[in-house]
């Protein structure tokens, strides 16, 4: 038993100074539990296998791929209509939406389904996303003590309760309790979280690399000014026709960007948009579009004499949301600057054979200050000279290698990265509702833990995610290290008796003052002990000593249990208290310390508060 407090201890202590990686704290902690034998291998490595562990692997992909398809942008600019402009109604929104959503969905569920759409309203308000995440987090647990459902400690009281012969609770039973831990929360949250997290995460990293933005390139360059879209229709005479055959730039001095075409496939769910690049041996099809660039007098005639069918009459930067605006899903734009040596010195665009050797375009010439997009083909490279290239990423990435020449400005795969998705955005809202549906709804046979490795594995089969391997990077592996690497303390603290001796030595000594004593002494045992092991297991734990605690002194138990929930569930002062907690942390670039600062106030003030209304709301 010493021994494993003493391990404890010393976690926390390193926790707390947060000079060692946490997840590198609990892989070291379990394995001094091997060491001493305190746990057998199977009991220690059970962590990586809880339901919880996986749920969590699960609820990253899919909260990444609300992300990456930019569903998470959509409803948050919806939200920020709501909140305007203020910093203060933006956080009440936040605070509300996932508490009301928390009531019905797990609190891990919660936090995975809103963390993006947070980072995204927050990035929208020039706010920093570290004073709302933690927040978030928190009001998801709030949010679970509205329901009978909404967090696992519930479950186990009720399960206590009916075992010992005491009706059971009904499912809004907790509702009362709820809001009022939403109330306390959110007026204690308010000033902690300007205090403390405002400057958290400020570090430019976003300004780490030089290169600009694909928005600022088609702005710089004024691609979209003079870009239009055509349309292949049945009756057109460029139906079966190759792009070289049609010789545009020397017949009219137009240059074709891409061909965009619809998936006329019966697999349509799994991918609707394919972008190619306009190669010289592309054969056009019905209903294919074309994004042309030139003059629009020209584009007219072009348009008139193949019967193309034309979209749009103009088009400028400012249309960014609408349909005939440049994407860049599976083709990307970069700057190439020319180095004094380089061999492409005086050639003229076409010889340089950017086209067949790396197979990408060349849109546009930066000369100085001046910019040069018409008739590129035979104009010559001068030393200096930016060039804006056009290609799929992977070719783009190509360029990078042959640093002789020229240098890639910026960082072009990350660039793709950040590239949303957005026509997959209808299938990630309708694979994030059927995985919310399965856990809410009891009749629907699909364990949470179920519901989120089948979205997960869907969200990338439908083509969410660029690729597979983009989905792994969604995932925080420190996040999933940590919670599986500390679930099994609960365990060596169960199996050597230290939890019970603990919990009783306190319960003993406060019984003789009374019931809110009593009631008290266990809320804050509760509170203290979820700090350190899962408040599941801390319920399961204490729920047999309050039932017992109060038959004892011969008072309803209901109180005390509640005592037990709440404490379990409002654990704010420690990162891997509850999963929705370690959540948040990677994202909010947050330090133990900030867990201590922001959450250890919040926690005793909503234990105070919960304490003096607890047997108001349930009568000794």
């Amino acid at each position: 038993m010493l021994i494993t407090i003493i391990i404890l201890v010393l976690s926390a202590v390193f926790f707390v100074n947060g000079k060692i990686r946490s997840d590198l704290v609990a892989l070291c902690a379990l394995v001094a539990l091997l060491i001493f034998q305190i746990l057998t291998p199977d009991e220690a490595l059970s962590g990586f296998s809880n339901s919880v562990v996986i749920m969590m692997v699960g609820l990253f992909v899919v909260g990444g791929a609300i992300f990456q398809t930019g569903l998470a942008k959509m409803i948050s600019s919806h939200i920020l209509k709501l909140a305007g402009k203020s910093e203060l109604k933006l956080f009440l929104l936040v605070m509300l939406v996932t508490s009301a959503i928390g009531a019905f969905v797990s609190n891990t569920g919660t936090v995975a389904l809103m963390l993006p759409i947070v980072v995204s309203l927050a990035v929208s308000a020039n706010m920093n996303p570290s004073r709302l995440l933690m927040p978030l987090a928190f009001a998801s647990s709030m949010g679970g003590m509205m329901t009978l459902i909404g967090t696992p400690p519930n479950l186990v009281i009720q399960n206590a309760l009916t075992s010992a012969g005491f009706p059971p609770l009904s499912f809004f039973s907790f509702f009362p309790v709820g809001i009022i831990c939403v109330a306390v929360g959110t007026l204690v949250l308010l000033p902690l979280s300007k205090w403390f997290l405002s400057k958290r995460g400020k570090n430019g990293e976003d300004n780490v690399h030089s290169g600009k933005s694909l928005k600022q390139l088609v702005k710089e360059y004024g691609l979209s000014s003079n870009l239009f879209r055509l349309r292949v229709v049945g009756d057109s005479r460029l139906h079966g026709k190759t792009i070289i055959e049609l010789d545009i730039r020397r017949k009219y001095g137009l240059n074709i960007l891409e061909v965009r075409r619809g998936d006329m496939s019966q697999h349509r769910f799994l991918k609707t948009i394919t972008q190619k690049l306009a190669d010289p041996g592309t054969v056009l099809q019905k209903e294919d579009i074309l994004y042309v660039t030139g003059d629009f007098e020209k584009i007219k005639l072009f348009a008139e004499d193949y019967l193309l069918e034309m979209l749009d009459e103009h088009t400028t930067e400012e249309a960014k949301n609408s349909a005939n605006s440049l994407d860049f899903y599976d083709i990307g734009i970069a700057e190439i600057v020319l180095m004094p040596s380089s061999n492409l010195i005086n050639l003229t665009i076409k010889g340089a054979g950017f086209r067949d050797k790396f197979n990408v375009n060349v849109l546009g010439i930066r000369r100085k200050k001046e910019y040069l997009l018409q008739d590129l083909g035979n104009e010559r490279i001068h030393s200096g000279d930016v060039l804006l290239v056009q290609g799929t990423w992977n070719n783009i990435a190509r360029l990078s290698k042959e640093d002789a020449d020229w240098v890639v400005l910026g960082q072009p795969l990350a660039e793709a990265a950040k590239v949303t998705l957005d026509y997959k955005a209808p299938v990630a809202a309708v694979i994030m509702v059927l995985m919310v549906a399965m856990m809410v709804f009891d009749f629907i046979p699909v364990a949470p833990v179920t519901a989120v490795m089948i979205a997960g594995i869907l969200m990338v089969l439908t083509g969410c995610f660029r690729n597979v391997e983009a989905a792994y990077k969604t995932i925080n592996w420190e996040s999933i290290v940590l919670i599986a690497a500390m679930l099994p303390m609960s365990l060596a603290l169960e199996k050597t008796g230290a939890s019970e001796y603990i919990s009783n030595s306190l319960v003993s000594e406060l019984g003789t003052y009374g019931p809110l004593a009593l009631m008290a002494g266990i809320y804050f045992t509760t509170s203290l002990m979820t700090m350190f092991i899962s408040n599941t297991a801390t319920a399961v734990l204490l729920a047999p000593i309050a039932m017992q605690s109060a038959t004892q002194i011969g008072v309803s138990p209901v109180p005390f249990l509640f005592a037990v929930t709440l404490g379990a569930s409002m654990c704010f002062a420690s990162p891997f208290s509850t999963p929705p907690n370690a959540l948040v942390m990677p994202a909010g670039q947050y330090a133990f310390m900030d867990y201590v600062k922001v959450g250890l106030p919040l926690q005793i003030i909503m234990g105070i508060v919960m304490v003096l209304v607890l047997p108001l709301l349930f009568p000794f």
